[in-house]
């Protein structure tokens, strides 16, 4: 008999629901609804539009019980950085403030706890991002505070306005940066420092947790009755991580493509250390009580500063055409540090590319493809240089990476290969679903053992595979290792 899970994903730009079906050992999963996640904007206030989001997951719903077919649980993921606040009956307090809100921006900028850095580091073992709660919530209004019962992120606040108790899964509670990793609770110290009450935030539970059944009146209007709601992994990469086709005896690393960058790998402890602290490693919890070790960089957001740059002056290039003229460039004629803070800003981007190249003393690229190539050879040589910083704080030899994310660039895939001389695996877009649905079957006991969980996503999971067929490429990261300190240098 199959099996059916329901998976719902709340990212930054978009939203999924995607039903899975397991059947003797087999996983199929199919995309029910897609829909955009755009912010309300009203009165110079930026907002999530949580009833629209919550009437598209309800259409879903229905659409899905109109199959008649036995839905065994639901579960969500989401972009874990923004939360909601309920009041003591359970209802919302509203506007749910976006991350992006000038004014929570502003407010945000002028909150810091009297904690020195390294003791936030020390307990919490997150390195210093914009975006999470931990500033978030210092800056939110005494008023609102005040009536506040439980403040959880998207994805557990979704899980409890579906049914059952609110709680916050732990890769979503270490995202916050006011836990600790270590003990396994809220950071009493952290929260102090903010003036947080701590009874504004709920209990931790573990990926896999059953929290309770469908609500009655949503199970009745979708006719999913009987439908239980499960805390898979809250926190979107956790999930991604889980849904990998991974050999249990292989180390091996990962690296999320976007817009923004994330290189990591699954360690069985919190690394929480100088050396860590110093290299920007970041720990989250991840399934089967292991921890994501990881840093998040610079990534595909130059290669998008470039196009809208080329498109504003009448040069506008499809990522097609422009991944052909980058294979015809000369390879290595020019690199670029990522990590330079004149990358990290948009803007005028090849014009950025050239001066830092002018800078190094290096050939200046003028043409969209030398540019483009420029780019992403430097990407996969900064992307080395993090999985060597991985191996470095971990003790660990990778033998293998997997590309992570919807919109992937195969070139850049390609290069990475090259530059780390190890198989490049290119995991599903639908990975988050995939690793949310295996988890809750797992919960569930339909799946008896992570080992299992495996085993069916290696049967399922056709993901492509990169050998490394290049070896020029040991020269061109001595370069880029030196490519800092030439910038730096005085004229």
């Amino acid at each position: 008999m199959s099996q059916f899970y329901v998976a719902c994903n709340l990212g930054l730009e978009n939203g999924r629901v995607t039903l899975g079906q397991l059947h003797k050992g087999q996983l199929l999963v199919s995309e029910i609804r897609r829909f955009p996640i755009v912010p309300v904007v009203e009165r110079n206030s930026v907002q999530w539009n949580i009833p629209q989001l919550y009437q598209e997951v309800l259409e879903a719903l229905r659409t899905i019980g109109s199959y008649e077919e036995p839905v065994q649980s639901i579960s969500c993921t989401s972009f874990a950085g923004d939360y909601l606040l309920f009041d003591k009956d359970g209802a919302l307090i509203t506007p749910t403030i976006h991350h992006s809100d000038p004014q929570a921006l502003a407010a945000r900028n002028k909150v810091w706890p009297d904690l020195p850095w390294e003791t936030i580091f020390q307990e919490t073992g997150t390195h210093r991002i914009p975006l999470n709660m931990f500033l978030q919530l210092g800056a939110e209004t005494s008023k609102r505070l005040k009536h506040t019962r439980c403040v959880l992120p998207l994805a557990d606040a979704f899980n409890f306005l579906l049914g059952g108790e609110p709680r916050m899964e732990r890769s979503a509670a270490s995202a916050t940066q006011l836990f600790n990793p270590v003990s396994g609770q809220w950071s009493d110290q952290v929260l102090g420092a903010l003036r947080i009450r701590p009874d504004i935030l709920p209990g931790t539970v573990s990926a896999g947790t059953v929290l309770g059944n469908l609500r009655e009146g949503i199970g009745q209007e979708t006719r999913l009755e009987d439908v239980r709601v499960v805390a898979s992994c809250s926190e979107e990469l956790a999930a991604a991580l889980a849904g990998l086709p991974v050999v249990e005896s292989e180390c091996w690393a990962f690296l999320r493509e976007g817009s923004w960058s994330t290189v990591g790998m699954l360690v069985p402890q919190p690394i929480i250390s100088d050396a860590s602290l110093a290299a920007a490693f970041a720990n989250h919890a991840a399934p089967d009580g292991q921890v994501c070790f990881h840093k998040r960089g610079n990534g595909l957001q130059i290669l998008a500063e470039c196009q809208r740059f080329w498109a504003e002056t009448d040069r506008g290039i499809d990522n097609q055409m422009l991944s052909h003229l980058a294979g015809s460039a000369t390879p290595f004629e020019s690199l670029i540090d990522p990590a330079d803070a004149r990358f990290l800003e948009p803007g005028d981007m090849p014009l950025k590319i050239q001066a830092f190249c002018k800078e190094t003393n290096q050939a200046v690229p003028r043409k969209p493809g030398p540019v483009y190539r420029c780019v992403l050879e430097s990407l996969a040589l900064h992307y080395r240089k993090l999985i060597q910083e991985a191996e470095l704080l971990t003790g660990t030899a990778i033998q293998r990476v997997f590309v992570l994310g919807e919109d992937t660039n195969m070139l850049l895939n390609h290069f990475v290969a090259n530059a780390l001389q190890r198989p490049v695996t290119v995991a599903l877009g639908d990975s988050q679903a995939v690793g949310n649905i295996v988890l809750q079957a797992l919960a569930l006991k339909h799946v008896r053992s992570p080992e299992e969980a495996r085993a069916v996503l290696r049967a399922c999971c056709k993901a492509q595979t990169i050998v490394p067929h290049a070896n020029l490429w040991e020269d061109a990261y001595d370069r880029f290792v030196g490519l800092r300190t030439e910038a730096a240098a005085p004229a």
